[in-house]
Order: C-alpha cells, then sequence, then structure tokens
C-alpha cells in the first residue's frame, strides 16, 4: 500500500470517527434539552394515551433512572451512555418493557439492510448503464423511448410509488401480498417456501425503491456520458480502432462513473428515509416500521436508537463508498 493510500484511509477513517462521534453527542444532547424530566413526561403521554395500561410506570420509572442515572451530573451521564454504547446497550423499551432497545433493532436491521442494499445497488447498477446506453451515439430509438419514463418516475416520490404498486399489483391483480415481510401463519425456516414467501413480501417494496431511484441515476449517468464522449481520449481510442463494446465500458462508463458514485454518498440519506417511508406504507418489518410504531407509542428510548443506527449507518456507508473512490480514479489518492 502507497503512502499516499495510507493517508487517504486513515483521513476517512478519521472522518468516519468524528461523525460517529457528532452523532452519539447529538443523540445524547437533544433529549436533555426538553423541558422537564423526559422520563416522567413520555411516561405520562403514554399512560394517558392508553399505551402503558399494562406497564408499572413506577416500575418503569425507576428502571431507567437506575439504568441511566439521570439524577447524576450531566457529565457523568454523557460518559454513562458512552459506556453503555460501547456494551450495545441501548435501553428499554417503554412500550414493549423489559423488551431491550438492541434486541428490537437487531431484529429489524436485518430486514431494512436486505431490502435497501438490493434495491439501490439494482437502481444505482441498472440507472447507470441504461443511462449510458442513452448517451452513446448508436442508442436505438426503443431506448431512448426511456428519456420520458425516466423523468415521470424521477418525479414521483417513493411513498406515491408504493400506494400505486399496492393498489394494482396487490389490490387489483393480487399477485402480491400488499403488506408485511412474511406470511402471519408461518413458521420461519431455512426452506425454499419461506424464502419465496419473504421474497415475495420484498418484491413490491423493492420495486418502489428502485422505480423511485433509477430515474436520478439514469439521467445522471447520461448528461455525466455526454460530457466524456467529447473527450479527447474517446477520440483517441476510436482512432486507434478499438472496438466499440470496450471504449463503452473502459473509457466512457468507467470514466462516468466517479460523479455517479459521488451522486451515490449524496444521495444515501434522502434513500435511506425514502425507503423507511416505504417500510411504514407496506408494513414491512424493518427499521422504518420500527421507527413509526415507536413515534406513535411515545417509545423514547427506541425512537434515540433507531435514529442512531440509522445515523452510524449512514456515515458507516459514506466511508464505505469513500473506499471506493481511489478504484476509479488514482488522483483522489494525492
Amino acid at each position: 500500500m502507497s503512502r499516499e493510500l495510507a493517508r487517504y484511509l486513515l483521513t476517512r477513517f478519521g472522518q468516519l470517527l468524528l461523525i460517529v462521534f457528532v452523532a452519539v453527542s447529538i443523540n445524547f444532547i437533544i433529549p436533555r434539552l426538553l423541558p422537564g424530566d423526559p422520563v416522567q413526561t413520555a411516561l405520562a403521554r403514554l399512560q394517558a394515551t392508553g399505551g402503558a395500561q399494562n406497564v408499572d410506570i413506577q416500575a418503569v420509572s425507576a428502571a431507567y433512572r437506575a439504568k441511566y442515572g439521570l439524577d447524576a451530573p450531566i457529565l457523568e451521564q454523557y460518559l454513562n451512555y458512552w459506556l453503555d454504547l460501547f456494551r450495545l446497550d441501548l435501553g428499554v423499551s417503554f412500550a414493549n418493557f423489559p423488551e431491550k432497545v438492541s434486541t428490537m433493532i437487531g431484529n429489524a436491521l436485518p430486514w431494512s439492510v436486505s431490502l435497501l442494499a438490493v434495491a439501490t445497488l439494482i437502481a444505482f447498477a441498472t440507472g447507470s448503464l441504461l443511462g449510458a446506453r442513452l448517451a452513446w451515439p448508436t442508442a436505438g430509438r426503443g431506448i431512448k423511448a426511456f428519456v420520458p419514463l425516466m423523468m415521470i418516475l424521477t418525479s414521483i416520490p417513493f411513498y406515491l410509488l408504493a400506494i400505486i404498486l399496492i393498489y394494482f399489483f396487490a389490490v387489483v391483480l393480487k399477485w402480491f401480498p400488499p403488506a408485511g415481510g412474511v406470511d402471519t401463519t408461518r413458521i420461519m425456516r431455512f426452506d425454499w417456501a419461506t424464502t419465496e414467501d419473504i421474497l415475495k413480501h420484498a418484491f413490491l417494496p423493492c420495486l418502489a425503491i428502485i422505480l423511485g431511484n433509477i430515474g436520478f441515476w439514469a439521467l445522471g449517468m447520461r448528461s455525466q456520458m455526454v460530457s466524456v464522449l467529447g473527450e479527447d481520449y474517446i477520440t483517441f481510442a476510436e482512432a486507434k480502432g478499438l472496438h466499440p463494446r470496450r471504449i463503452f465500458v473502459w473509457y466512457g462508463m468507467r470514466n462516468a462513473l466517479l460523479a455517479q458514485v459521488t451522486a451515490l454518498a449524496l444521495s444515501l440519506g434522502s434513500v435511506v428515509s425514502g425507503a423507511v417511508l416505504v417500510e411504514v406504507i407496506f408494513n414491512y418489518p424493518g427499521l422504518g416500521s420500527l421507527l413509526y410504531v415507536a413515534i406513535r407509542g411515545q417509545d423514547y428510548f427506541v425512537i434515540q436508537g433507531v435514529v442512531l443506527m440509522l445515523i452510524v449507518s449512514l456515515a458507516v456507508l459514506l466511508f464505505l463508498v469513500d473506499l471506493i473512490y481511489p478504484l476509479l480514479d488514482p488522483r483522489i489518492r494525492r
């Protein structure tokens, strides 16, 4: 590993640690800026709305005070918060006391990660390839007809696409289930029937995220390819008599992808927020649905844990995207 590459990686890793530190600190400070006692306020609101009829409020309150030392000085609370995070202890749920928040997030995280990772990669790869093909001089009328469709899809929000898909494919055609991650009567096993059921439930949420993103990637890649096609190295490659497919992939797409990867890093936040809304609409058992239920039930520590998890996940994804840059453009290492 060269010195430039090592310095680049250390710098990006330092930025990752800084982002995580600031996110955790903000996640600790904001609830404590609220007026009054946040635990008593949340529990009283939960009890008034009937969300804690079967919960011993005093026991929950005492457990939280003993656990987090809320009467202690603020600096001691802050240090305890960090120690709990290092032990992966995010507290206990109000509405589902005494279930741990880390357990609830751990159950929801695989659903969100698999859905978001698959949908984002498919949308990015398909949109980039389609956009590059649209800009290529030999593109036919058939593929150019996708441009208006891409513009329409880009202008439609995730949640509206999700509602349209539910109506046509779940209500009218009844091809896919309208909600959930798996049939409620199914016993989870490692077999094909369970896998098929999971894939059928994930298809419409995944399709909503793909359709909501593919136009953005296609139009962005098309504009980048148009710029790349005017570069001298493309003309030089054509003059050397290289095969058009090689020029398209190695001279065209490879150079245009750098801007696409930058756009991917910048848009990850909106992609994640859109995926959260899609999960809520489809009642998909991921972090989005967990966050929605926690907000409705005023489940204070679950909200705090999910938000922290989303921020840290985004920071890690941005770090991984940063690691891809040197592979696409060696000049970035300097």
